[in-house]
C-alpha cells in the first residue's frame, strides 16, 4: 500500500510503499477514506516531539471502512464506518485509568506517533478505541472532529466558562474554530486573537464578538481563555486578559517556552492555569454526540492523497484556515 512516512530529515514526509498491516486479535483493519491534518502531525514530522517510531506514518483524524477484523473483535463488522483518533491504547489498570483519566495513563500510546496513522491507504485500530460512525457520514466532514473537535471540547470543559460567559481564543485554527461554534451555541461571547487574515476572516464569519491580532488585548475582561496557538508568549497575555478567578487553558501538546511571569499581574487573584493532555474515549463519544446535536461543522480544505505533504506545509506556513483534510478515497 501507499503511505506517507517521516524522513531522516526533520520537517519532511516521503511517499513510500509498505505492506498492508495485519490487525492484531483485538484490532480491525481500516481502509482509509480521509485523514485530517493536525498541528500535532507537524510536531511529529518536525521532531518537536521525540521520535517514538522511526519512519512513522502520521495522521490521527482518520475515517474509513472496516476491511478485516481480528479474531477477538466482537462488535465491529466488515463494512462498518469508523473513526480513529489520537489515543489508541492505555493499560486499563493504573490509577488514572481506574479513575476515568485514561488520557494520563503512563503507558498510553498514540496514533501517528507510537503506531502508524492515517496518511496511508490502510490503518489499524483496537476495536475498543474505534469510534463507530454513521453509515452515511461524510468522511471529509467528520475527520477534523476526531482530534481538533475532541481536544477543543475537552479544553472548553476545563475552561470553567460560566453560562453566557466571555471566552477568549488565542489562535484560530482547526480546533479553535470548532470549539468556538460549541461555545457560541451554548450562549458564550467569543473573542478571537490570532495571526493570519484568513483565520481572522473565518472568525468573523463565525460570529465572534471581537477579532484581533494574536497579541491584541480584547476589549473586555474575559471569564476564560483557551490558548490553541503553540506560542508560549501568549500565555501571560491570556492570563492578564482574564477576570479574577478566571481560567486559562493551554490546549496543545507542544508549546514554545513561556516567558517569565509576574505573580501579581498574571496569576494572583486566583486565576487558574490549566493544560490539556490528550483526551479520554468518553470525551470523544460525548463530543461527537454534542456535535451532531448542535450541527457543528468544520470549514475544510481538501487535498488529494498525493498532496498530503502540501497540506502539512500549508499548515506550517499559515496559508490556510479552518481544517485541512487529505482524501484517500475508495480502493
Amino acid at each position: 500500500m501507499r503511505a506517507w512516512a517521516t524522513a531522516s530529515v526533520p520537517g519532511v514526509m516521503e511517499l513510500i510503499e509498505r505492506p498492508v498491516p495485519t490487525p492484531l486479535d483485538d484490532e480491525v483493519l481500516v481502509r482509509v477514506e480521509a485523514c485530517g491534518a493536525c498541528r500535532t502531525d507537524l510536531h511529529v514530522v518536525d521532531r518537536e516531539l521525540p521520535v517514538h517510531l522511526d519512519r512513522v506514518t502520521p495522521g490521527h483524524q482518520v475515517v474509513g471502512i472496516v476491511a478485516e477484523t481480528g479474531r477477538a473483535v466482537r462488535e465491529l463488522r466488515i463494512g462498518d464506518r469508523v473513526g480513529i483518533a489520537w489515543l489508541r491504547h492505555t493499560c486499563g489498570t493504573c490509577r488514572w485509568c481506574r479513575a476515568g483519566q485514561e488520557n494520563l495513563c503512563p503507558s498510553s500510546e498514540y496514533t501517528g506517533w507510537d503506531a502508524h496513522g492515517g496518511f496511508a491507504e490502510y490503518a489499524t485500530v483496537a476495536e475498543a478505541f474505534a469510534y463507530v460512525l454513521p453509515a452515511d457520514a461524510d468522511p471529509v466532514a467528520v475527520a477534523p472532529l476526531l482530534c481538533a473537535g475532541i481536544i477543543g471540547y475537552r479544553a472548553l470543559t476545563r475552561a470553567h466558562l460560566p453560562v453566557a460567559g466571555r471566552l477568549g481564543i488565542y489562535g484560530y485554527g482547526s480546533s479553535a474554530h470548532l470549539t468556538a461554534q460549541v461555545a457560541m451555541a451554548q450562549g458564550a461571547d467569543v473573542f478571537v486573537m490570532t495571526r493570519g487574515e484568513r483565520n481572522r476572516e473565518l472568525a468573523r464569519r463565525a460570529g465572534a464578538s471581537f477579532v484581533g491580532e494574536a497579541a491584541d488585548r480584547p476589549p473586555v475582561v474575559l471569564d476564560s481563555a483557551i490558548v490553541f496557538a503553540p506560542a508560549g508568549e501568549l500565555v501571560p497575555l491570556a492570563l492578564q486578559a482574564t477576570v479574577r478567578g478566571g481560567t486559562v487553558v493551554l490546549a496543545g501538546i507542544h508549546m514554545s517556552d513561556i516567558p517569565a511571569m509576574s505573580y501579581a499581574h498574571n496569576l494572583f487573584h486566583e486565576r487558574d492555569l490549566r493544560t490539556v493532555t490528550a483526551n479520554t474515549r468518553a470525551d470523544g463519544a460525548e463530543f461527537l454526540r454534542v456535535a451532531a446535536a448542535l450541527g457543528i461543522a468544520a470549514s475544510t480544505t481538501t487535498y488529494s492523497f498525493e498532496h498530503a505533504a502540501d497540506a502539512l506545509e500549508d499548515l506550517r506556513a499559515g496559508r490556510s484556515a479552518g481544517s485541512l483534510v487529505v482524501a484517500i478515497g475508495p480502493k
